[in-house]
C-alpha cells in the first residue's frame, strides 16, 4: 500500500473519530444548557453586545449574520445531531464528501459558539477540541486506510499539549521543581471531585512521586511519540495512565479525555485489538484528490507551527494561547502556578427589608464548586460547569469577575429561572431575596479526625467581604 496511507492504524483512526465525536456531543450539550443564561440575549455577557464591537475577521462566527437565542438553540441541536451521527459512524457510510461535510460542519458550529463565548469560553480545552476536530475532518472514510500525514499531525498536537504543559510547570512555580506542588493542588484545584480529598490526604512522599511521574509524562514521554513502535505506544500508554490519574482525582472538563483519545490513536491495530477486541476492517488506499487535500492541510499546519514552537522555546512561554482566530495549531499548558490556599466566593441572600445583626442569610449552592461543607464534591467531568469555574477564578481576583458578577447577583434577585437552573440549590423558591451579598471564605479539606467527628468534607473560615449587601437597584 502507498506509504501515504497507514494500513496498520485503522483502529486508531476509528477510536479517535468516535472519541472526538463524543466530546463534541458533550460540548454542544453544554452550549444548549448554559449558553443562553450566560451569554444569550439576556445573559450576563450578552453575545449581541460582543458582536457589535468585534469583526468577523477577529472572531469568525455564523452569529455575525444575526445572533438570537433561537439560532443558538438551532446551532447547538445541529451540533448534537451531527456529533451523535458521527459517533455512530453514520456519515462514513455515505460518500466521502458527506463525511467531510459533517465533520466540517461540527467544527464551524463549535468555532462559532466559542468565538462569541468571551471569558466563559476562555479555556484551553476549547481550542484543543477545535484543533483536534479540524484534523478529524481529514481522517478519511472507514473503507480507506487513514492518512499518515493526519495521524502524525495528531501526534504533533499531543506533543504540544503535553510538552507545553510540562515546560510551563518547569518554568513556573518553584513547587514543581522542588516536587511539592501536589501538597496543595488536590485541595486548591478549580473543581475537586469525590476522590480529591483522599488524594490530598496521601503522605507527602507520595505527592512528590506524583510530581516526578507528571514530569516524566510531560517532559520525557512526548519525544517517544515520534519513535517507531513499540516505543511510541509505550509513550502513549504513559500519557494515558497519567490522564486517567487526573480523571479520578479532579474535574477538568474534557481536557483529559481528548488527551486520552489522541494518545489512543498512537497505537497500531495490534495494540488496540488487544485492548478493545476490535478487528480492523478491510481497507484500501484513498483517492488522489483526497490525498492532495491532506497534503495541503499538512503544509498549513507546518506553517502555523512556527508560532507555538517559538512560544514553547521562549522563557516567557504563554499558556493556552491561540495565534489565529480559527484556533488552529495552538499552544497549551496549565497550572504554571499552584495556589497554596483555597478561597471561595459564597453568595447569600435575605428576605429582610432592613439589614441588622439578626438578619437571616441563606446560601446559594452551586452544582460543582464547594459551598456546603457537608456536601461531598461531585463528579462533573467531562461535562463542564462554566459558571462554577468562573467562580473559582473570581475568588482568585475580582478582576476575573468584572462585567458579569453584578449582573449575576441581579439575576438572583429576580429569581431568573434560566440562571437558577445553573445552580444546585435556590434558597428562595417562593420569592426572590431583597438583598444579596458575597463573602470570601477560606476552605480546606477536613482531616480524617474532623470528618469522623462532624461529618464534614470541608472546614472553612471567614476571610472578608467580597460584595457588600446590595439591592436590585444597586446592581443596576
Amino acid at each position: 500500500m502507498n506509504r501515504l496511507w497507514a494500513e496498520h492504524y485503522w483502529l486508531g483512526r476509528f477510536v479517535l473519530q468516535r472519541g472526538i465525536a463524543l466530546v463534541y456531543l458533550i460540548a454542544f450539550l453544554v452550549a444548549l444548557k448554559q449558553f443562553r443564561p450566560l451569554l444569550g440575549e439576556r445573559g450576563l455577557l450578552p453575545a449581541p453586545r460582543f458582536l457589535a464591537r468585534t469583526t468577523f475577521r477577529h472572531a469568525p462566527s455564523v452569529f455575525h449574520v444575526k445572533y438570537s437565542d433561537r439560532l443558538l438553540v438551532i446551532v447547538s441541536w445541529s451540533g448534537i445531531i451531527l456529533a451523535a451521527s458521527a459517533a455512530l459512524t453514520l456519515p462514513e457510510r455515505a460518500p466521502e464528501p458527506v463525511n467531510i461535510l459533517v465533520w466540517l460542519a461540527m467544527w464551524v458550529l463549535y468555532l462559532s459558539i466559542m468565538n462569541v463565548g468571551q471569558i466563559f469560553y476562555g479555556f484551553g480545552w476549547e481550542s484543543l477540541l477545535l484543533e483536534a476536530g479540524f484534523l478529524a475532518i481529514f481522517l478519511g472514510a472507514s473503507r480507506w486506510a487513514p492518512p499518515v500525514v493526519i495521524l502524525w499531525l495528531m501526534r504533533w498536537l499531543l506533543f504540544r499539549l503535553e510538552f507545553g504543559a510540562g515546560l510551563i510547570k518547569l518554568r513556573g512555580d518553584r513547587c514543581w521543581r522542588d516536587l511539592t506542588c501536589l501538597y496543595y493542588h488536590h485541595e486548591t484545584q478549580p473543581m475537586p471531585n469525590p476522590f480529591s480529598r483522599w488524594f490530598h490526604l496521601l503522605p507527602k512522599p507520595l505527592h512528590r512521586i506524583e510530581v516526578v511521574g507528571n514530569h516524566f509524562a510531560q517532559l520525557v514521554a512526548p519525544f517517544g511519540l515520534f519513535a517507531p513502535q513499540p516505543i511510541a505506544g509505550i509513550a502513549a500508554a504513559v500519557m494515558i495512565a497519567t490522564q486517567l490519574y487526573l480523571v479520578v482525582s479532579g474535574n477538568f472538563s474534557w481536557l483529559n479525555w481528548v488527551t486520552i483519545v489522541l494518545a489512543l490513536s498512537v497505537f497500531d491495530d495490534a495494540w488496540l485489538h488487544a485492548i478493545f477486541r476490535l478487528s480492523p476492517a478491510h481497507h484500501v488506499a484513498g483517492p488522489l484528490w483526497f490525498m492532495v487535500i491532506v497534503l495541503g492541510v499538512g503544509a498549513l499546519v507546518v506553517f502555523l507551527s512556527y508560532w507555538p514552537t517559538k512560544n514553547m522555546a521562549s522563557p516567557t512561554q504563554s499558556m493556552n494561547a491561540s495565534f489565529n482566530s480559527l484556533h488552529l495549531v495552538n499552544t497549551y499548558g496549565a497550572f504554571g502556578s499552584v495556589t497554596r490556599e483555597r478561597d471561595e466566593v459564597i453568595v447569600e441572600g435575605t428576605l429582610d427589608t432592613t439589614i441588622t445583626s439578626a438578619t437571616e442569610w441563606r446560601e446559594y449552592e452551586f452544582k460543582g464548586k464547594p459551598g456546603d461543607v457537608r456536601r461531598r464534591p461531585p463528579q462533573v467531568a467531562p461535562y463542564h460547569l462554566r459558571l462554577d469555574w468562573l467562580m473559582w477564578f473570581a475568588a482568585l481576583s475580582p478582576a476575573y469577575a468584572q462585567g458579569w458578577f453584578m449582573p449575576f447577583l441581579a439575576k438572583l434577585m429576580r429569581n431568573d429561572r434560566p440562571m437558577l437552573a445553573l445552580l444546585h440549590k435556590n434558597p428562595f423558591p417562593g420569592q426572590p431575596p431583597r438583598y444579596v451579598r458575597a463573602r470570601l471564605y477560606r476552605y480546606r479539606f477536613a482531616t480524617r479526625a474532623e470528618r469522623k467527628q462532624s461529618g464534614v468534607f470541608w472546614v472553612r473560615s471567614y476571610v472578608g467581604e467580597y460584595v457588600p449587601p446590595v439591592t436590585l437597584q444597586h446592581t443596576s
